[in-house]
């Protein structure tokens, strides 16, 4: 490690032509070569800015991107957004000190052995998966015959608060189980498969229009109020699955074309725990985002860009600004032809649509953008691939935001429910949390958005040679990211209502 300039050397002859001898540059050239004193000065800057944003926000923003009620800001939106902004682009500047290479592919290889699990790990998944027919069975079963309140209902609960709300916390939190307790492969590893083979040209766009199709279901009917309602949609995606399975194979169809299990992978790729070689591994948390086997073709894209959106539409649309903006498009639409909620249904649809071409487009851009800037033999859509596997970690963010407050609040109705399935209490038990702990989504918003500028800066060092190259190339992609920033912080700021025209 370099020493530190001796304090009673004589620099009375330092001059513009000698400036490696004056205290200052040599006390900045240190400075740059002490690697570990750079991340440290990054981590002290990152947790400061982060817990001085959070704190002045939250003192007057109780809100979630759920349908519970929001405060208004009690400091002006525009210095809101223009902070968040601020901070991940300061974030990104920062990272830019950490150039060493050794040191950056160090931490990205780190990893603490953990035990083998290849003498369990059977019995556990037919374990796993035999409890995911039975809670299966159970969902589809007490959604027709069970309670119809849905803080009441099994099927609701289970659905929302446990696989769209839990399980995917625990994936990018710790670490994947989708593929031990997945109760279609369970059923489909009983029957005979693969009668035709998978056509490799469509590679993971089947699994793009299923996550679309999933979060419009869920936005245009009833399946998180209406028990009945959600175990028809249950029963179907499950006959779907099955026949697909069946005829494709389980690992063609759970790989490229169920979307639910795509999901489970890509969130994976952020959890620190991963299963290797038989044994457990720990890792540090975001360590994959870098693999350049991750993202392999543009379907693996749309549907990273997909898991933003959805959690970005579905929380614009429980703003009073985004009820105002349907109720303002279903009136223009209105020349006398088909019925208002058909108009909304359309409405709906195509801002879904087009506000997620238009997040795709801003990040293909960013490609191609990063390409011109560097002057690089790779191609546009190869350099996006690559850093296409960080956003996930804004995925996990957005999510986390979005769904806590929901898991939080109704653990309690979901406990009542689980032990007493087929007679749960007829006024079950919420909690409220506290405004304080609502204020936590936008922490999980800029952690999520933190890590992922990181990733990035590591997949920039490594698939570029030149050092200058590799920061430049992550320029477009870092604007990208602020604008996904200040759109999920402008959400967040807003106050809460419900979608017009869909009760």
């Amino acid at each position: 490690m370099p020493s530190l300039p001796d304090p009673d050397t004589n620099y009375e002859g330092c001059s513009e032509g000698h400036t490696q001898s004056c205290p200052e540059s040599r006390l900045w050239n240190w400075f740059l070569s002490n690697t570990k004193l750079r991340l440290l000065v990054l981590f002290v800057t990152w947790v400061t800015i982060l817990i001085l944003f959070t704190e002045t926000v939250a003192a007057g923003n109780g809100m979630t991107l759920s349908k519970q009620s929001r405060d208004t800001l009690a400091i002006p939106r525009w210095l809101y957004l223009a902070t968040g902004g601020a901070t991940i682009g300061a974030s990104a500047l920062l990272t830019s000190f950490v150039t060493d290479r050794a040191f950056i592919r160090y931490l990205h290889n780190w990893s603490l052995p953990g035990p083998t699990v290849n003498d369990w790990w059977t019995p556990l998944v037919w374990v796993g998966r035999g409890l995911g027919i039975l809670v299966l069975g159970l969902a589809v079963y007490l959604g027709v015959t069970g309670p119809q309140l849905p803080t009441a209902s099994f099927t609701i609960l289970v659905t929302f608060v446990v696989v769209r709300a839990g399980l995917p916390m625990l994936t990018y939190l710790g670490g994947n189980l989708w593929p031990v307790l997945n109760p279609w492969r369970g059923i489909v590893s009983l029957l005979p498969t693969g009668y035709r083979t998978y056509p490799e040209e469509l590679g993971r766009w089947p699994a793009v229009g299923g996550l679309l199709l999933l979060v419009w279901v869920e936005v245009i009917f009833p399946v998180s109020t209406v028990p009945t309602v959600l175990s028809i949609a249950i029963l179907g995606y499950s006959a779907v699955t099955i026949a697909g399975a069946v005829l494709f194979g389980p690992d063609a169809w759970f790989e490229n074309v169920d979307p639910i299990s795509v999901l489970f992978r890509f969130f994976g790729a952020v959890a620190p725990v991963k299963r290797r070689d038989g044994k457990l591994t720990v890792k540090l948390p975001g360590s994959d985002l870098t693999d350049s086997d991750l993202i392999t073709d543009t379907s693996d894209v749309a549907f990273v860009i997909g898991l933003i959106w959805e959690l970005t539409y579905s929380g614009f649309i429980t703003t009073g600004t985004g009820a105002a903006t349907i109720e303002t498009f279903v009136s223009l639409s209105n020349i006398g032809v088909g019925a208002v909620q058909t108009r909304a249904i359309l409405i709906y649809t195509l801002l879904f649509v087009s506000g997620y071409v238009v997040f795709f487009g801003a990040y293909w851009y960013a490609g191609v953008l990063s390409r011109r800037r560097t002057g690089t033999y790779i191609t546009a859509k190869r350099i996006a691939f690559r850093f296409a596997p960080s956003l996930l970690a804004i995925a996990a963010g957005y999510h986390l935001a979005h769904y806590t407050g929901l898991a939080v609040s109704l653990s309690p109705a979901l406990w009542m429910a689980i032990v007493s399935p087929l007679s749960p209490p007829a006024n079950p038990l919420t909690l409220s949390p506290p405004g304080w702990f609502e204020g936590l989504s936008i922490a999980y918003v800029l952690v999520g958005h933190l890590l992922t500028i990181w990733a990035a800066h590591a997949t920039a060092y490594e698939l570029f040679s030149s050092r200058l190259v590799a920061i430049r190339s992550q320029y477009p992609f870092v604007v990208v990211m602020i604008g996904y920033t200040v759109i999920s912080l402008w959400i967040l700021s807003l106050p809460g209502a419900t979608p017009p025209y869909l009760s």
